[in-house]
This record gives C-alpha cells, sequence and structure tokens, in this order.
C-alpha cells in the first residue's frame, strides 16, 4: 500500500487520500480540526485504513472523533461508515434523512453497487456493515452543528446527482463540501496548466434539473472555495460551477443522441468521450494523457446514469 501524507488545505483543514478505486487523488476524507474533530466522507472501506493512518499522521487518534459526516450514500462516499464507526467510539454519523435506513441496513445499497461495478464489487467495496440506528443523526436543509467555537457547519438540501445528498457549508473558510452534486474536480491535468470540472450523472437519482438548481444555489452563496468529494480543494468555484452547469446538457445531449441510435451505454460513452477528447484537444492534452485513465471509468457510470434518467423521462 504506497504511503501519502495527509494534504494541507489550510490550519485546520487536510484531506486524507483513500485511494479509491485503487486510485491515487480520486477520492478522499476531509478532516477539519475543531473543538469537535470532524470527518467529511470517508470512502469505502478499503480506504478505512488510510483514514486510520492518515489520522495518526495528523496526531489524532479514532477515538478523537466526533462527528463523520457524508454528502450521500454513494458507497465511494460513505461505504467504509460501518466499518469505521467500529474504530471511533465517541463518534456519530451525520447522514440525509433519505439515507439514514439505507446505512442502518446496508443491503439494498450494497446490491445496487453490484449491479453497476459486477465482478469488481468485493474488491472495491467489501465490506458494507450496518450502522447502529442510535450512532445517527438526520440533518436537514437549514439544520446546522456547531463543532467549535465560532463554527457552525450549515446542511444544505442538495439533489441532482442523488435525492440524499447534502452539501455542508462551512462559514470559517466560507468554503462549501458539495460530495458530487457539483461534479468532478479533474487535477490530473495540472501538468498541462488546467484543472477542469465535469458533472457526475451516475445512477440512479440523477436529474440535470436538479442538479442545475443546486449549482445555482452555490453560486448564490459567494463562496471562496470548494472542497470536491473527486477530489480535492477549488478555490476558484465560479469557473468550476459554470463549467458543470455548461457541461449538464452537453451529456444529457450524448445520451439523448445514442438513445434515438439505439447504440446504448457503449454508445454514451463513446460520445461523452468523444466530446471531452475535444474540449480537452483544445488545451494540448493528447488523447494517451493518464487523465483518460480516470475518465472512461466515469464515462462507463455516467452512461449508465444518464440511460436510466433517460429511460425515466419515457
Amino acid at each position: 500500500m504506497k504511503k501519502k501524507d495527509p494534504i494541507h488545505l489550510d490550519n485546520r483543514i487536510h484531506l486524507i487520500d483513500g485511494f479509491d478505486l485503487g486510485v491515487p487523488g480520486r477520492t478522499g476524507t476531509y478532516v477539519i480540526n475543531e473543538d469537535h474533530l470532524t470527518l467529511v466522507e470517508t470512502g469505502p472501506s478499503p480506504s478505512v485504513p488510510r483514514i486510520l493512518e492518515g489520522l495518526a499522521d495528523l496526531g489524532f487518534d479514532a477515538k478523537d472523533v466526533r462527528y463523520i459526516i457524508l454528502t450521500h450514500i454513494h458507497l465511494d462516499h460513505a461505504g467504509g461508515a460501518g466499518l469505521l464507526i467500529k474504530e471511533c467510539p465517541e463518534a456519530e454519523v451525520i447522514v440525509h434523512k433519505r439515507g439514514k435506513r439505507h446505512l442502518a441496513d446496508p443491503a439494498r445499497l450494497a446490491d445496487g453497487a453490484r449491479a453497476v461495478y459486477g465482478d469488481a464489487f468485493n474488491e472495491l467495496f467489501d465490506p458494507v456493515l450496518p450502522i447502529d440506528e442510535e450512532k445517527l443523526i438526520v440533518k436537514e436543509d437549514g439544520d446546522t452543528l456547531e463543532i467549535g467555537r465560532g463554527c457552525s457547519l450549515e446542511f444544505l438540501d442538495t439533489p441532482g446527482h442523488a435525492k440524499h445528498h447534502l452539501g455542508i457549508y462551512d462559514p470559517v473558510s466560507n468554503g462549501l463540501f458539495t460530495g458530487d452534486t457539483a461534479g468532478i474536480r479533474y487535477h490530473q491535468t495540472e501538468d498541462k496548466g488546467i484543472t477542469f470540472y465535469l458533472p457526475s450523472t451516475s445512477p440512479n437519482q440523477f436529474d440535470p434539473e436538479a442538479m442545475q438548481q443546486s449549482i445555482h444555489r452555490f453560486k448564490g452563496l459567494n463562496l471562496e472555495r470548494i472542497y470536491f468529494g473527486h477530489f480535492g480543494k477549488s478555490e476558484e468555484p465560479d469557473q468550476a460551477l459554470d463549467q458543470v452547469l455548461d457541461w449538464i446538457p452537453e451529456f444529457v445531449e450524448a445520451g439523448e443522441m445514442a438513445c434515438n441510435k439505439g447504440e446504448g451505454v457503449e454508445g454514451v460513452k463513446k460520445r461523452l468521450h468523444d466530446k471531452v477528447s475535444s474540449y480537452l484537444r483544445g488545451f494540448q492534452i493528447p488523447d494517451d494523457h493518464p487523465v483518460y485513465e480516470v475518465l472512461e471509468l466515469d464515462f462507463e457510470v455516467c452512461a449508465m446514469g444518464l440511460i436510466d434518467y433517460l429511460n425515466k423521462q419515457g
């Protein structure tokens, strides 16, 4: 297991790389060092040893963790919560009201992921453990959580990627933990001088209109930072959010054209690849750049979500 030190974002927030899917810089856990030590996201269960190691590197023990906040219950963000909570005896888990029952009984959650990831499920996500209900706290739109003197996190109901999705506003950094609602931050092209952002349209609750509404709500907050589920911090929130807004109709169009021609998931994937690769060539990013290793995984899942959404429009 490759060792990677926690990423210092500022004097109170660090990011532990969970190496989700075995990929560095893909999914991580944010550590907010306040009076009540708070984590945002766990990643899947294979990431939990990295979280514990990262906490130790920062001078913390698992027993120091008071809150574990999940933006949503997809397994790449929350699958490790049941395993991690066993190591954190003082912690409680914050979740959207629609997600609580699935954390208490994750069988359907695991079945849904198996349908997407097939034979790779065990390697990527196992085990998915239940969480005792008394450890689960529901937060709804407008609710707050005081984690330190002068720091009350505020929760926003942010559908679009999933109906069980929370955004978490941190007043100290004027930043927002957006999970997947505001898309994915592709930092892998920093060697070419750019970072770019695309929507995440994975199944089975993608809703482009709701996603656009949530993003416009984010823009109205006049943020200074966005903390992405995938991956890291942006200090150019308007640029990032505008890019995702521009790409949402492009992704839907790719899905519609593929569906109209009966091309299925593979057709949507190809159309997404063609659109994005054409865009990246404009920045002299070659078609064999390592970013495509990540993009191809995302195109697959996004294509499935787009077809699921279009089928429901029926």
